[in-house]
């Protein structure tokens, strides 16, 4: 089990550094998110298998709707400000120039 906790961990901290390293764009801002939030539900899962509680079963679907209602909020702020500002890139987007 130590296999999974380390490729578990190890692709959370690669979402993270690369929401960190990399923001040029913000759909790429966006996928690494997405990919933090879906390495959480997957450790979140095999969590809650483990335990053989149906209490803690609920918890990775409450994530999983949460990340589905980021993705569309995300997905629906890049078509605003791509429409607004003619590009993704985060440097151009200034709120007072709105």
């Amino acid at each position: 089990m130590s296999t999974l906790y380390f490729s578990l961990s190890s692709a959370f901290i690669m979402g993270l550094m690369g929401l960190t390293f990399h923001r040029t764009h913000l759909l790429s801002a966006l996928l690494c998110l997405e990919g933090m939030l879906l390495s959480l539900f997957i450790a979140i899962s095999i969590w809650s298998m483990t335990m053989n509680c149906t209490s803690y079963s609920i918890t990775p679907m409450i994530l999983l709707t949460f990340s589905a209602c980021e993705a569309g909020t995300g997905l629906a702020l890049l078509v605003a400000t791509t429409r607004t500002h003619g590009s993704d890139h985060l440097q151009n987007l200034n709120l007072l120039q709105c």
